[in-house]
């Protein structure tokens, strides 16, 4: 006989989960108390809404669900945006949450919120467990649906006295879910349909997005690409899929993407998407494309094909595996005058690298940074301008590029880097944000300090919300309402009250040295960069 929490601890261990991001309270109480006698790390963050993120930071990298916990109430509620934003991206999360006693239940009591209900938009499946003998079953389940098929998060909400509760414990068997099969390989009919497509096709073009990484299909596209010589694009989410010094990739496409990219997917007449929700700002799909370009989805999650796109060929199935399916049909490659005609307009675009008369160059930075970096870094991009001058201009060789794309969440790359560098250690982290968004995460600074987490941070300090101003510019006659960060802290004397070294620059000639300063540093670190406040993000 053992209770609930020590039950949930076993789960967990079986599980082969090594890190927990946390934050304590009265309901969740009990398990802690097991968790204190186990050998999974906890992390301790400064707000609920970071330990999501920071489960998806490390899931994202590590490979297998993030584990985050929080109490009931206000910490479970703080959690909702954290699981949106995973739930969004198919980020595959287990979030735990105490609850009050089960008997008190819909009586309003303290720290009561009914987060199932409140956070099912925002889930892929929840639990409110009612019995601890039903704990070893819920937690195996919740592990499988999280990391099976579209990936994303499960809740489980367990009444404090569920937890205190004892019972009979075994390990449950293999979970068998009625009407949860995941469709893994393509259906061979419609392999072949896409092989004919490939066949007959003279312009045709990849779209590849996230799904590729949950997948881990990026040998397999990349195989893909050189075996067939097709020209590839990418939503935000799919940069790095192939690197993009790739010589077939033409760079990010849609509302803030290339132009050789929006113009590859308008020319084409073949356009295979993988692993992509063609959302309307990731991909821009003009009237024409649609009507004239046959279009293949690729996708584990069938909701998805059809839904924002009329395709022709949908193939249900994990990209990876579908990829596969097709180079052993052995479609044929393409000619080079289309991928060659492709290069040349690529060739001829000019980045903005100039020198300012004030403030550095994001944009030339953002490249300087990241080519100076290990080839194998971890770049989190935060959300706003920063992401766009990130997304353009980033060079991911054989790293990762994470950021939120689908939610859009602010805030969100100081922690998911604090969950990358635990998820590998070995490899460098940089996160990369605007003032705004750094202020709303500088309390994990007292995380990174405590569990001494190397990352390194850059923030791209305007004082303004820079990319609100310039939709004000440009849709509302230049009416600035609500941008102007006045009153923000000195952020290097706020690092340094951390114990973190820093330092800031307002030019690109102290770029290479504050760089090469940053990453010659053992430990966390923070650049900030100085920019001017009417800086565009294209």
């Amino acid at each position: 006989m053992i209770t609930g929490a020590e039950a949930i601890v076993r789960c967990l261990e079986q599980e082969g989960v090594e890190i927990i991001f946390g934050y304590p309270g009265a309901t969740i109480a009990p398990l802690y108390d097991k968790l204190s006698k186990s050998n999974i790390r906890h992390i301790l963050v400064r707000h609920e809404q970071h330990a999501g993120h920071e489960a998806s930071g490390y899931a994202r990298i590590r490979k297998r669900p993030g584990v985050c916990m929080t109490t009931s109430g206000p910490g479970a509620t703080n959690l909702i945006t954290a699981l949106g934003t995973a739930y969004m991206d198919s980020v595959p999360l287990v979030a735990i949450t105490g609850q009050v006693n089960s008997e008190l239940l819909g009586r309003d009591v303290f720290q009561e919120a009914d987060i199932t209900g409140a956070a099912e938009p925002f889930t892929k499946y929840s639990y409110l467990v009612k019995d601890a003998a039903d704990l070893p079953r819920i937690i195996k389940e919740a592990f499988h649906i999280a990391s099976t098929g579209r990936p994303g998060p499960v809740l489980i909400d367990i009444p404090v006295n569920v937890q205190q509760q004892k019972f009979d414990f075994t390990f449950p068997g293999p979970v068998n879910l009625r009407g949860y099969k995941p469709t893994i390989k393509g259906h061979a009919g419609q392999i072949k349909r896409v092989c004919r497509a490939l066949n007959s096709a003279e312009r045709p073009v990849i779209c590849v997005g996230g799904g590729i990484f949950a997948a881990d299909g990026q040998k397999e596209l990349q195989r893909f690409v050189d075996t067939l010589n097709i020209p590839v694009v990418s939503t935000m989410m799919g940069i790095g899929a192939i690197p993009t010094v790739h010589p077939l990739y033409m760079g990010m496409l849609g509302m803030h993407g290339k132009s050789v990219a929006n113009q590859a997917i308008s020319d084409s007449d073949l356009l295979i998407i993988i692993g992509a929700r063609v959302s309307d700002r990731a991909v821009l799909l003009p009237a024409n494309v649609q009507q004239s370009t046959r279009i293949v989805h690729i996708d584990i999650d069938p909701a998805e094909i059809g839904k924002n796109v009329s395709t022709m060929i949908p193939v249900v199935g994990d990209a990876k595996e579908v990829l596969i399916q097709i180079l052993e049909a052995e479609p044929s490659g393409k000619s080079n005058e289309w991928v060659d005609h492709l290069i040349a307009k690529r060739d001829k675009l000019t980045l903005d690298y100039a020198p300012r008369k004030y403030g550095v160059n994001p944009k030339a930075f953002v490249n300087l940074l990241s080519r100076t970096l290990p080839e194998d870094h971890i770049y989190c991009a935060d959300v706003g301008q920063n992401q766009i001058w990130s997304a353009a201009n980033c060079e991911v060789r054989s790293g990762r590029f994470l950021t939120s794309g689908g939610m859009g969440t602010m805030g969100y790359s100081i922690p998911a880097a604090i969950g990358a560098k635990l998820a590998d250690p070995a490899r460098t982290v940089v996160a990369v944000c605007g003032d705004g968004a750094f202020q709303m995460a500088m309390m994990e600074l007292a995380t990174i300090c405590q569990h001494d987490v190397d990352v390194k941070i850059v923030v791209m300090k305007n004082n303004k919300l820079g990319l609100v101003k310039e939709i004000q510019k440009k849709s509302y006659k230049n009416n600035e309402i609500a941008v102007d960060l006045a009153g923000s802290p000195d952020v290097v004397a706020i690092v340094k009250a951390y114990g973190i070294p820093g330092q800031s620059i307002d030019n690109m000639d102290a770029a290479e040295g504050a760089i090469a300063e940053m990453l010659g540093h053992k430990g966390a670190y923070l650049l900030e960069c100085v920019v001017d406040e009417n800086e565009s993000s294209m």
